[in-house]
């Protein structure tokens, strides 16, 4: 009788991952006035292609395809994708006091609106390729906050979105640190 295969597993261990944030704490979230025109500025944070979203989704995608193979990095890239999943959150909740909704569709500066689709997402498959499509989208998310930041006039959101950018600028510098341990 032939005896059962061993089931394949993935040995790293995930347990005890945490955010990858800068150690400062995080203005409340809270907003002047509501303010829908900012809500809806803040949606393409949340959700459009340079967006939360897309961040925590491409950096999943690549913590799950690295796991088996380069443990330690894909910790890392766990942790930073928390960190986005913070963000996300805490956008989501200006979104509402700011008298926005929220879903999966980003207002756009033409008027139209997007929905969000892992087509916004760059996944290659070689590991150098994929820490600098994470730079890049860490360096889009600072311009775009950094645009925002210059559109919106309310000095809470603002400081929401400035602790954001502060790890954003965070993540890079370690994605660069590991891009250069390859």
């Amino acid at each position: 009788m032939e005896q059962p295969s061993s089931p394949i597993q993935n040995n790293c261990s995930f347990s005890g991952i945490r955010p990858i944030m800068m150690d400062l704490p995080y203005p409340d979230i809270q907003v002047r006035a509501k303010n829908p025109s900012y809500a809806a500025l803040l949606s393409a944070d949340y959700c459009g292609s340079v967006s939360e979203l897309s961040a925590i989704t491409q950096y999943i995608n690549n913590e799950n395809r690295l796991s088996c193979v380069k443990c330690p990095l894909a910790k890392t890239l766990l942790g930073i994708a928390m960190a986005e999943m913070m963000h996300l959150q805490k956008l989501g909740e200006l979104i509402v006091l700011l008298g926005g909704t929220i879903s999966f569709v980003a207002s756009l500066p033409n008027g139209k609106r997007q929905m969000w689709t892992p087509e916004f997402l760059s996944i290659p498959e070689q590991t150098n390729r994929m820490l600098r499509a994470d730079i890049e989208a860490e360096q889009a998310a600072i311009k775009q906050y950094h645009m925002h930041i210059n559109m919106i006039k309310d000095d809470c959101v603002n400081a929401v979105l400035a602790r954001i950018i502060q790890d954003e600028e965070y993540h890079i510098l370690i994605l660069k640190h590991l891009l250069q341990e390859l």
